[in-house]
């Protein structure tokens, strides 16, 4: 599925675009840095996400008629309309693959190009990368504490509109085992999951009939929801008469779902009553509000819970709804560029880069990651200095430096077979293990540091000083 177009951009990426065309800028060589500064969840790691996306759209994004004709009557110059019929993406990506661990303040990706085409795609590259980077980490937050638990992704219609697809695309890649959303099971080859609605019990005149029809339609896949009147005095015992029915007929219930009330002493109940009714195998679903912190204390209370279904907090994000990537300029025309700050929290990074992951002798994570500029020798690259405190340092000699951006884009074409979720999700948590626990943690991870080579600090440092001199005539 892909509604984008040239118009899928926000209005001053092209009034930008118009000038630079109409005054002959459209040849001019720019590199772009995508990164954020704050993690999200007050957490000590991110889960990168939406790469295929990115480019998946690059290669096909056209600006199709009705873009042209509408940017037309916005006032728009038919010269410059005119060029937009023919755009085509034709610059260079370099990228962390996806599913990797990525931090603040460094680049996740690096875009270069021309001045138009690289200005055009902003907006595009930030709204496909900060919205799924965001629900993967969310995910991931809840695969980490689910002790190997099933989890399904409910999220779909509590998501921002057609958003819901690309959650359910990220939340897989964030650990997710299955979801309800039936495109994105179909399109990405994700597990479906799905059991009754309140709604569909109600529609009989007892709950007993409507358990019978959905057992005789599911015979093998059958999941009774059981809080639509009274959990434990009509809910459980009409499952367990309906689990010794389908027993006659050669077949098993799969299990029931609780989607309100107490969940830890609910769940226990009904499990006394299953395994006392001789269903041990009778699974035990939940769903309603979940997070990482009601699962993390449903099991740390011992529920004796299989498969949690979690929805609006997943796939919205919450509670940060959104992650902060920016899009900044580093270089034009080969030369460095900066965005000035009186704080250096919100001064860039300028040129070409390259980032790498330490890795002690071991070849364990070092909790450290350098900058360096991208055509530095890294073996001569032996500290690292702090962004922001001019006089922290950290040395890592005999250390492996691991480079993390790699091309993934050259004119426009991707240069390498497109990755299934299957494939991202598998590389990113077998990755994950490698990241001490201190970061992981909820309350007061340990902080990645992020630091930048001697030589990416002098330009900045030297760039800095410039912008100060000039504000201060």
């Amino acid at each position: 599925m892909n509604y984008y177009t040239g118009s899928f951009t926000d209005f001053y990426e092209l009034t930008m675009a118009q000038i630079y065309f109409l005054e002959g800028l459209d040849k001019k060589k720019a590199v772009f840095d995508y990164f954020f500064r704050t993690l999200p969840f007050k957490g000590g790691y991110a889960i990168y996400a939406g790469l295929e996306t990115l480019l998946d759209t690059l290669e096909s994004l056209k600006f199709q008629p009705e873009d042209c004709d509408y940017l037309l009557h916005q006032g728009f110059d038919p010269r410059f309309v005119s060029y937009l019929q023919d755009f085509h993406f034709q610059g260079n990506i370099y990228s962390q693959p996806e599913g990797d661990l990525v931090f603040p303040h460094r680049p996740v990706l690096q875009v270069e190009g021309n001045l138009v085409e690289t200005q055009l795609i902003e907006t595009l590259l930030l709204n496909i990368l900060n919205f799924q980077t965001l629900v993967a980490t969310k995910a991931r937050r809840i695969w980490s504490v689910s002790e190997g638990k099933r989890l399904v992704d409910f999220g779909l219609r509590r998501a921002q509109g057609p958003g819901g697809y690309y959650a359910s695309r990220a939340a897989f890649i964030g650990g997710v085992d299955a979801t309800s959303n039936v495109k994105a099971g179909m399109d990405f080859k994700i597990p479906v999951s799905g059991t009754m609605a309140h709604s569909f019990i109600q529609s009989f005149d007892d709950e007993l009939t409507a358990f019978r029809l959905y057992a005789h339609y599911y015979p093998d896949n059958c999941v009774l929801l059981l809080d639509t009147y009274n959990t434990l005095k009509s809910g459980l015992p009409n499952a367990i008469r309906v689990a010794q029915e389908m027993e006659k007929r050669g077949h098993h219930l799969k299990g029931i779902r609780l989607d309100s009330g107490d969940l830890a002493w609910l769940s226990k109940q009904c499990r006394k009553y299953l395994d006392a009714a001789g269903f041990k195998d009778v699974q035990i679903a939940v769903s309603n509000q979940l997070d990482e912190i009601i699962i993390k204390s449903l099991l740390e209370q011992k529920a004796p819970i299989d498969l949690f279904g979690v929805g609006t907090r997943l796939v919205t994000g919450e509670p940060d709804a959104a992650l902060d990537g920016v899009y900044k300029l580093s270089e034009y025309e080969n030369q460095p560029r900066i965005k000035f700050s009186e704080s250096l929290g919100k001064t860039t990074l300028p040129h070409k880069k390259q980032v790498y992951r330490i890795r002690n002798h071991r070849n364990s994570f070092l909790g450290a990651e350098v900058i360096t500029l991208r055509d530095e020798n890294p073996e001569k690259v032996c500290q690292m200095y702090h962004l922001f405190e001019p006089n922290t340092h950290m040395s890592f000699a005999l250390c492996k430096k691991e480079p993390l951006l790699h091309p993934v884009m050259e004119r426009g074409k991707r240069l390498m077979p497109s990755k299934t979720v299957q494939e991202i999700r598998k590389y990113s948590l077998t990755l994950f293990q490698d990241l001490p626990e201190e970061y992981k943690r909820f309350v007061n991870p340990h902080i990645y540091k992020i630091g930048m080579s001697d030589s990416l600090k002098e330009i900045r440092d030297r760039l800095f000083r410039i912008e100060m001199q000039e504000n201060k005539k």
